[in-house]
């Protein structure tokens, strides 16, 4: 199972933001539990498939592979459609590649047969993300969560720092007027023209002309707009990169609108909790996210089948999916959502993500003692075509014992050698008790999913925050609907417990 069954959805953290919806959770966990032996009816381990024999025999809208994070997020958001989903995956446990692990489990993927030394903690105090990311507060991620009532399942806490990488120190990154005119990342003539800028996006509403300034946003690109406001090269690389979180430089020549909104989102997401980073990310880990949203398909009728080995996809004469086929038995069905991994004729590679992953005895240096934290290192600060990533959470978000920090260092790979291109980011650590490495292939779908109705997720990111995750997933549910969702939510849904603020 995964890498923290140990805790029951309703532990003392997560009571207070729980007590209307204790009913729904009761409900939720008779349909789904963490001990495969209480597996209830739409639950099934290969043990239990005698209880629910003709799981394999209905005709699906939908069936679902892999459990990682996307594939969750679609079961769930299909079932509560109204679809009929089948969800499977070979492995025993939930996430997919975007599992969390607890130390026993980091220990096997990394080291084999040794064990981990006493001295780091209980290795059931451990949640370590395989694929790290934090949410941005009212970004699309929370949306979605809030859209579905996933958060029901989840409780949050406020990242404390969000930093950037500039001329060889980190800085917090400034997201008002206000801050920008405090920011040492800027000269004093600089922080007025930024703190311009800045008011100016504050200020800007799509549907006011008035606080558009006679600029036409859809019209006029990124650069011209920030030219307008005279800001040197320096101060583009951090607001793009780290406030707009751009992945590259391409957004420069397109139209400002997105680079505005993206701003706002950032500056809305700080203010949200008044805290210092937009940031927010669930107790115990990502790996909540998963079986949140199995909770959910569960809850609305889908039947969730793991440890299910050798998931064949079955095609028709015409090459469209008609089936899954595993242990002999075939599940009939119309369309496939799948991750790469189930498919791996139907997609390229594009890529490779390097990430290092460290244990610590202290927050990263020049952080502000911040519990949690991300640091953006813009790619021209080191002379790269990609920027790198630097996660760091801890035992206050309960992913690791008292005392202990997990930190990342993640990057689209540029050479073969992950030491050595890491090196920039696992710099900035400080000393550290423990260090794995991770490679992983990236891979993007090449079939058409409207010829054959196969509709295959992208390998993650090296990015540490949710935006291009949840675009994918958006994308996905468009194709297979012909419908968006509705994201205008009420945000107050997604409160975490008081006092974690």
């Amino acid at each position: 199972m995964s890498g923290h069954s140990h805790h029951s959805s309703a532990t003392p953290t997560n009571l207070p933001s729980l007590l209307p919806n204790i009913y729904a959770i009761l409900v939720a966990l008779e349909t789904l539990s963490h001990d495969p032996s209480l597996t209830p009816s739409r639950t099934l381990d290969r043990g239990g498939a005698g209880r629910l024999a003709h799981a394999m025999d209905v005709e699906y809208d939908m069936i679902v592979l892999g459990t990682g994070l996307k594939e969750c997020i679609l079961s769930g958001l299909l079932s509560v459609d109204r679809l009929k989903v089948l969800h499977m995956d070979r492995n025993d446990y939930y996430g997919g590649d975007s599992t969390s692990l607890n130390l026993n489990q980091l220990w096997k993927r990394f080291k084999g047969d040794a064990t981990p030394p006493a001295n780091i903690g209980a290795s059931r105090d451990y949640n370590v993300d395989m694929v790290p990311k934090f949410m941005m507060a009212n970004g699309a991620l929370v949306r979605v969560l809030i859209h579905t009532g996933v958060t029901k399942y989840l409780s949050f806490k406020a990242v404390d720092g969000s930093y950037v990488f500039n001329k060889g120190k980190i800085h917090k990154v400034p997201s008002t007027d206000m801050e920008a005119l405090k920011s040492p990342l800027m000269g004093l003539f600089e922080k007025r023209r930024a703190g311009k800028f800045f008011l100016y996006v504050q200020d800007y509403k799509e549907n006011d002309p008035s606080t558009h300034k006679g600029l036409d946003l859809n019209k006029m690109t990124s650069k011209e707009l920030i030219s307008k406001y005279g800001l040197d090269d320096n101060t583009i690389d951090f607001i793009g990169h780290a406030v707009a979180l751009y992945k590259e430089d391409s957004y420069l020549s397109e139209p400002a609108i997105e680079t505005v909104k993206r701003m706002k989102l950032y500056a809305e997401s700080v203010a949200r909790f008044q805290g210092s980073s937009p940031y927010i990310y669930p107790l115990y880990g990502l790996g909540e996210l998963p079986q949140g949203f199995a909770r959910l398909s569960a809850v609305y009728g889908g039947t969730y089948m793991l440890n299910k080995p050798d998931c064949k996809v079955e095609f028709d004469g015409e090459g469209k999916v008609c089936g899954v086929t595993s242990e002999g038995e075939t599940a009939k069905c119309k369309k496939v959502v799948c991750d790469p991994s189930y498919l791996p004729g139907k997609v390229k590679k594009v890529g490779k993500v390097f990430r290092a992953i460290a244990i610590m005895s202290h927050p990263i240096p020049n952080t502000a003692e911040s519990h949690s934290v991300q640091i953006i290192i813009p790619q021209k600060q080191l002379g790269r075509k990609s920027d790198m990533y630097v996660f760091c959470c801890s035992y206050s978000h309960n992913v690791a014992s008292k005392g202990k920090f997990i930190a990342f260092v993640s990057a689209q790979a540029e050479s073969e050698n992950p030491e050595a291109e890491l090196k920039p980011g696992i710099d900035l650590l400080g000393p550290v008790d423990e260090l794995f490495i991770d490679i992983y292939d990236r891979y993007e779908p090449a079939n058409d999913p409207s010829s054959d109705n196969c509709f295959i997720s992208t390998s993650y990111d090296a990015t540490t925050h949710f935006e291009s995750t949840v675009m994918d997933v958006l994308s996905l549910y468009t194709k297979i609907t012909g419908k968006t969702i509705d994201l205008s939510v009420d945000l107050s849904a997604a409160s975490a417990a008081e006092d974690d603020f």
